[in-house]
């Protein structure tokens, strides 16, 4: 009995001894380490605080920058990432930051944001990519546009009697472009589609929630909090789901009731689900994350893009003038169609200085996963690079003393003239071959759902309206959107 005890205290403190070499290694050395290697280069940045690294301060900065009220500016990088502006005037335009014990070189240099661009990807990366592109551009898009013009005509229905008061379209907005993220990856399945994105809404929220919350070494591992074990329930939900309506597609080819799995985006992801090449094959987490990407660049995106362009519109009412003068020259009384969509050019002028102000995405995270070389930094394979798209969008060195102004004529002659041919100047959707892939599919159903608006109606800002910009995956308005709506018959 006592050789068992002696040889249970041995183990004890044996596993006691390893785990506390493990926590001074990835909690102590690790973080040290970076720091010294990046501080050599004359990076600098918060002090990394054991554990938390700095999210306790980023939560307290942004705690009382979402809770002040804001004036009707478009300034409105010191609001969305308090942090980030308050790091870059301490500590320059490209700091070493921690979330947790992760390093983060969060980068706003135009320089070395184009470099931190030119990544490379994996051969079934470039496979995924090559579906949602084809999911997301050509012949496919122009497929989708009848589903979108049916689901804003649905939307428009409804509003009729809310004519002369005020309306919160955020949420008319967020159903609108459920239902047609929904309609266009699911097709015939698309009532399926829309509980999962559904849990998918809930699922990016609960993430937002815990984002900047640091785990405790070893013991979460083992222990979880409310918000993780609701986000993990959630992930098998929507993997069943997607599973269940796989199975469903499949039986259907099997017992010979279709001959294919499919046009839609699911159907094309099925197919790489069943390639005969193991290396173009996708497994089912795969197919799920797919999935999860479609719903970010199909929904998240638009919403955000939608909401922001009508808020503007309301505000500026002779640029909304213009945007329905244009409408009902191209199209009339008709619904839009993909040939006049094209030729929408002062729309496109005012989605752009939309997407400068109020870029849907604020950031995109790369990992070093081995020493790179990045222009003159030599970066660590255990850093991130977070690419801070927003401080670009709002820099006056890139735009001028003009930069928090409303002026769509900047993009009079194209994206390249109004950024003097800097490509990293103006990056709403990132660059390069990592952009987001729902880019043209954003725009047209922005376009389209604009349009139909202006043939319709005028539309005013609400006095009950509070200007509050959100980070929340996309950037959102914390209090909703509320507008007036007067009919144009």
């Amino acid at each position: 009995m006592g050789n068992l005890l002696i040889l249970f205290i041995a183990s004890l403190g044996l596993c006691l001894f390893v785990a506390l070499l493990y926590v001074l290694y990835n909690y102590w050395w690790v973080t040290h380490r970076v720091q010294f290697i990046m501080s050599s280069q004359g990076i600098r940045g918060p002090p990394y605080e054991f554990i938390h690294g700095n999210n306790k301060q980023i939560l307290q900065m942004q705690k009382e920058a979402y809770s002040k009220l804001m004036a009707l500016t478009h300034d409105i990088f010191p609001r969305v990432l308090p942090h980030v502006y308050s790091y870059i005037k301490k500590y320059g335009k490209n700091y070493l930051s921690w979330n947790g014990v992760q390093a983060q070189l969060v980068i706003t240099d135009p320089e070395l944001q184009g470099d931190s661009l030119v990544t490379s990807e994996s051969e079934k990366r470039a496979r995924q990519r090559k579906l949602a592109n084809y999911a997301f551009h050509g012949e496919s898009l122009k497929n989708m546009i009848p589903a979108m013009i049916a689901s804003v005509g649905t939307m428009l229905e409804k509003w009729k009697d809310k004519e002369g008061k005020e309306m919160e379209v955020f949420q008319e907005f967020r159903f609108l472009t459920s239902e047609v993220t929904s309609r266009t990856a699911f097709g015939s399945s698309y009532l399926e589609g829309e509980k999962i994105f559904d849990m998918l809404t809930k699922l990016t929220l609960i993430i937002g929630r815990i984002f900047y919350k640091a785990n405790i070494p070893i013991i979460g591992k083992f222990w979880k909090s409310v918000d993780e074990i609701e986000s993990n329930k959630l992930e098998k939900m929507i993997l069943d789901s997607v599973m269940k309506i796989v199975k469903q597609r499949e039986e259907k080819v099997m017992t010979g009731e279709v001959d294919s799995f499919g046009h839609d985006f699911l159907g094309l992801l099925v197919n790489a689900y069943h390639d005969p090449d193991e290396k173009n094959r996708l497994s089912i987490q795969d197919v799920v994350g797919e999935c999860k990407t479609f719903y970010f660049a199909g929904q998240e995106t638009t919403n955000s893009l939608l909401e922001w362009t009508t808020l503007l519109l309301a505000i500026y009412t002779d640029w909304q003038d213009k945007a329905r003068a244009e409408v009902v020259e191209v199209f009339g009384n008709q619904n839009p169609n993909s040939e006049g969509i094209t030729k929408l050019k002062t729309i496109t002028m005012i989605i752009n200085e939309t997407l400068r102000l109020y870029p849907p995405i604020n950031s995109v995270v790369r990992k070093a996963v081995r020493d790179v070389q990045l222009g003159n930094l030599v970066l660590p394979n255990c850093l991130d690079l977070n690419i801070r798209f927003i401080a670009l969008h709002h820099d006056p060195a890139l735009w001028g003393d003009d930069v928090h102004l409303f002026k769509p004529e900047r993009f009079a002659e194209g994206i390249a003239k109004a950024t003097n041919n800097n490509a990293v100047a103006f990056m709403p959707f990132g660059m390069g071959h990592r952009s987001c892939v729902g880019m043209s599919f954003s725009i047209t159903e922005t376009k389209i759902a604009l349009s139909m608006i202006l043939q319709r109606y005028t539309f005013t800002l609400s006095p009950t309206y509070v200007h509050a910009p959100l980070p929340n995956l996309s950037l959102k308005p914390q209090h909703g959107l509320h507008l007036l709506f007067h009919s144009l018959d």
